[in-house]
């Protein structure tokens, strides 16, 4: 359609079509939405502004600028004013009780997760938004804390029911006393409705940040990967990166994607020599105030010689050897904490815990081999010697090697710090101007959780590059990147500009700098979207660094076991990260692509896991020890050519869930939804254990809660009016359901009854849901999926219902693309006439009992595992 010839007048028209009585209204201290008060004693300072009178124009594109004005009635802005100017400011919005809310609140400096209850008071400190429960006219409010002028906001817990919001600039040299938009508030009737409607006004308003629909996302969201993090840790090195993705080649299940973590970086400490790597670093932690000296990949990585991996006698290499430094890493820290908790009981004599410090070490360095020459030595070919940037070394000579040997592997990302690495940018090592910054941290992370990275963060400051070198920062490292054949790059610990923000004009404007560059260098040099955020759960990042990147983490890093010693944790930990990426995806998901993060495909809850992925709606990838993969479980996510039966839209707790908490209320059941081409899928986990203390500040284990439960699920869980191609399927008259675990299948109406489960716990079902489609007067038929993968119904590409003659009769056929081999089903009520696979005549079974029609599909690689399947029916 072509852009009006006078748009000025048609946002005037569009404003004045849409201008209504705004829903909300504040007066006699109470606001209220539709003549229903949900805040009381609303204090005499705060004001409200309708949408429409505080973002008259806007340089958003004008259809998301007419979409905002079209429900510009049902949202506003709030904002109050203190007497005296401050960097740092606390005022009241009101307070409610006895009203049910969601939020998503801070429990890290990185990292956000859900918290419900049903008083402001209940609300956690550096609370991103809060959603309220407004029966009373069968609808939902939320309050987002925003972005204006210098300062950024969040809401925290005040008495009495109170709502406190707090603004601040980060710096005690930026100062204000007023706020006339410093939260919005919004109201509709369907809370995912909700979040769109949202999140679109604040995009045109603030103009700081663009929707995911607005950006293109990196191909790998539809792929298999494998991350180095959990194999090596900072150990790795180039023949164990080789030796992982041959192991997943042979297992039959190749990566798509390569992420290289923290650890290939050229880094080094203060107290040493300037240009020269650290050494023998192990476990993440002891990197964390290590900073970059050079901007290209490290020693390991540089000294590797092409070729030396692709001949018949490579270096030899021990899979075992990483296990074995972890290990003996680990045994280091235990015995450093030991020491660390005598001193705080006053021993004064620590000699025999230093001792045996110093014992273990020596023990790791002969583990690595001394200074690792040897090794470095062993990958250059007979004869040469150690050469340095070189067009045949180097970190483009590994990258070319793993193409030429592993065809399918498009992406190779590298790990990266927001500031370079864990303490930046080291000063005097580059032609940068960065400078040690010593890190302050909020107030508001005061409510936090204790963190080992925010510890040593601050002990060591952050070596800070100058902001007006932002661009040149990232551009100087990502051009070199994207020069030797790296793809992407995952940029970790990005919440710490907040810490070091006093001298730049605040966390607001140094902020802009710095995702200005960023977002620069990504257009430049990958592709415009080769980007995964991560540590970044804050709305100083998704209101102000989202231009450009599109894909990011919605978790807490997987956590394999509890980092402080409960044994339980191995199991409850899982399910917290899944109550983590389901809840944030509803704010995170308009903004970015949510990713879910890895996992261990050999790990206890690996299954569990899996199963949330399958269905999560982004990409798929695991971080694997070497020798730790259980490939029979990854056929069930990945076909054989790396790529994954992903949903059409990412996965969203249900309805009934919002309000609910699934991890130790001992009675909610996590449900997620998502789409599929043909069909609805809803997965069932039951994430019961753990969750977060408010009082001890910290994640732990509710072991009460870790035990079987019962609920529910119906075909109206799924909210099919929230993708255009959906919608239809939610209009059926009748629909099969499919339990992937229990192999079950039967038929349900949007008028049945619920479908009732139950779980144990760490346990899961999928539901799929596909439209029953009527052939005839008598035949009926719905493709499910293969059966052999957790999204059965992400293998189904495309169906199509055709009238055909043959043998003087007439039939109706039912034609079937399928990606992916194994078992297809699809129901019927009627026996077919016969079936062809890729247009010869086979066998199939049908089961009058409940109507499973069965056929085996082969992956044919040279279709790209494509199958044709026709299923035809007699016309009485």
């Amino acid at each position: 359609m072509a852009p009006p010839n006078d748009p000025i007048n048609s946002i005037l028209n569009v404003m004045k079509t849409h201008k209504e009585d705004n829903f909300f209204e504040l007066s006699n201290g109470k606001l209220s939405v539709k003549k229903v008060p949900f805040l009381f004693e609303v204090p005499s300072n705060v004001s409200f502004s309708s949408f429409s009178s505080i973002c008259q124009t806007s340089s958003a594109p004008l259809p998301l600028f007419h979409r905002a004005h079209s429900t510009s009635s049902k949202g506003g802005f709030l904002g109050f004013t203190k007497d005296d100017p401050s960097h740092h400011m606390m005022n009241s919005l009101g307070k409610f009780t006895d009203r049910d809310f969601l939020s998503i609140f801070r429990f890290k400096t990185w990292w956000s997760t859900q918290w419900v209850g049903n008083s402001g008071s209940d609300l956690q400190m550096e609370t991103q938004w809060v959603l309220l429960d407004v029966p009373e006219i069968k609808s939902y409010v939320i309050i987002i804390p925003i972005i204006e002028g210098k300062f950024r906001s969040a809401l925290h817990p005040g008495t009495n029911g109170h709502v406190v919001i707090c603004a601040e600039s980060g710096s005690s040299q930026v100062k204000a006393s007023s706020f006339g938009a410093i939260a919005y508030v919004h109201v509709s009737d369907n809370p995912y409705t909700l979040m769109k409607e949202a999140y679109t006004s604040l995009r045109v308003y603030l103009n700081t940040f663009k929707l995911l629909e607005e950006k293109s996302v990196p191909s790998l969201v539809d792929k298999f990967g494998w991350c180095t993090w959990d194999a090596f840790y900072l150990t790795v090195e180039p023949a164990g990166v080789w030796h992982g993705v041959k192991e997943f080649s042979q297992g039959g299940v190749s990566p798509r994607f390569l992420i290289i973590d923290d650890g290939w970086q050229s880094i080094n400490f203060d107290h040493q020599e300037p240009h020269e790597d650290a050494k023998n670093l192990v476990l993440g932690g002891t990197q964390m105030t290590a900073r970059l000296h050079r901007l290209d990949e490290g020693e390991k990585f540089r000294k590797y010689k092409g070729g030396a991996l692709l001949g018949p006698n490579p270096p030899l290499f021990d899979p075992n050897k990483p296990k074995m430094l972890i290990s003996k890493a680990i045994e280091i820290e235990h015995a450093e904490k030991a020491r660390d908790k005598a001193i705080q009981s006053g021993v004064s004599d620590l000699s025999l815990f230093e001792i045996k410090i110093e014992k273990l070490k020596k023990e790791l360095d002969e583990i690595f081999g001394g200074d690792q020459e040897n090794s470095l030595q062993s990958m250059c070919k007979d004869g040469e010697e150690l050469e340095f940037n070189s067009e045949d070394s180097g970190m483009k000579a590994f990258t070319r090697d793993l193409r030429t040997h592993f065809k399918g592997l498009d992406d190779i990302y590298v790990w990266h710090a927001l500031c370079g690495a864990w303490g930046g940018v080291r000063p005097g090592t580059t032609h940068l101007n960065s400078k040690i910054i010593a890190c302050k941290l909020s107030q508001g992370l005061d409510g936090t959780m204790d963190d080992l990275a925010v510890i040593k963060i601050v002990e060591g400051g952050i070596g800070l590059v100058h902001p007006d070198q932002a661009g040149d920062f990232y551009d100087s490292m990502h051009s070199y990147l994207s020069e030797v054949g790296i793809t992407g790059v995952k940029v970790d610990v990005i919440h710490t500009l907040e810490y070091v923000s006093e001298e730049y004009g605040g966390r607001v404007e140094l902020a802009k700098k710095y995702y200005d560059g960023l977002s620069k260098s990504l257009a430049k040099n990958f592709n415009g979207s080769g980007l995964i955020s991560s540590m970044q759960q804050c709305n100083d990042f998704f209101l102000l660094g989202t231009k450009q990147i599109s894909l990011g983490r919605v978790g807490d890093d997987f956590w394999f076991q509890d980092p402080n010693g409960d044994p339980n944790g191995v199991y409850w930990l899982q399910g917290v990260h899944m109550i983590h990426c389901a809840y944030n995806s509803m704010w995170m998901g308009q903004i970015i692509q949510p990713d879910w993060d890895m996992f261990q495909s050999d790990h206890v809850c690996a299954k569990f896991h899996a199963g949330s992925r399958a269905i999560c709606g982004g990409p798929v990838y695991v971080s694997d020890s070497l020798g730790g993969h259980d490939f029979d479980l990854l056929t069930k996510l990945v076909y054989p050519d790396g790529t994954i039966p992903k949903c059409q839209y990412f996965a969203l707790p249900t309805r009934d869930c919002i309000f609910k908490n699934p991890l130790f209320d001992g009675k909610t059941i996590l449900k997620i939804w998502n789409f599929n081409k043909y069909g609805g899928v809803i997965g069932a986990f039951n994430c019961q254990g753990a969750g977060w203390d408010p009082k001890e500040k910290r994640i732990k284990g509710y072991s009460n809660c870790y035990r079987p439960m019962k609920g529910s699920v119906h075909v109206n869980d799924i909210e099919w009016d929230q993708l255009i191609e959906a919608s239809e399927m939610g209009k059926a008259e009748e629909y099969v359901v499919y339990l992937n675990q229990a192999e079950k299948l039967f038929l349900t109406k949007a008028t049945s009854d619920t479908i009732p489960m139950s779980l144990e716990p760490s346990t899961f079902e999928i539901f799929s849901f596909v439209p029953i489609k009527q052939l005839s007067s008598i035949a009926k038929f719905a493709s499910i999926g293969l059966t052999n993968m957790f999204n059965s119904g992400g293998a189904i590409q495309e169906v199509q219902y055709e009238e055909a003659n043959g043998d003087g009769a007439n039939y109706v056929s039912a034609k079937v693309e399928v990606k992916g081999g194994g078992s297809l089903l699809a129901y019927t009520n009627v026996l077919p006439n016969k079936c062809y696979l890729n247009g010869t005549e086979v066998e199939f079974e049908w089961s009058s009992q409940d109507g499973k029609l069965i056929i085996n599909l082969p992956w044919i690689e040279e279709n790209n595992g494509i199958s044709n399947v026709n299923f035809y029916f007699l016309v009485h």
